[in-house]
């Protein structure tokens, strides 16, 4: 799994018939440390995540172990919304912090 920040949306008129209804965020990943990192992913939200959220993704095949996404031609998807991240008891992020 991947930490990552909720940058904003993906929408898509034309696509797979699986993926009507399923919403896609674009999301910029971040390090152990907090940084932002220079790479982006598309993943499919399934927790109700928004922008600016820290989440927590799944890749590859676990992201079609979700059930009803074992049909769905996905490669990621969002499967928490973080609150709070501690690294040998240092604060790396609050969600109630953002706010």
């Amino acid at each position: 799994m991947q930490i990552a920040k909720v940058r904003g949306t993906v929408v898509s008129t034309q696509k797979d018939p699986t993926l009507r209804g399923v919403k896609l965020l674009l999301l910029q990943l971040v390090d152990e440390n907090g940084n932002i990192l220079p790479e982006y992913e598309v993943a499919a939200d399934i927790v109700g995540a928004g922008v600016d959220e820290w989440v927590l993704i799944t890749r590859g095949s676990a992201a079609r172990q979700i059930v009803g996404n074992e049909q769905r031609p996905l490669d990621a998807a969002v499967v928490a919304i973080i609150d709070t991240i501690y690294v040998e008891d240092r604060l790396i992020y609050s969600k109630k912090d953002q706010y």
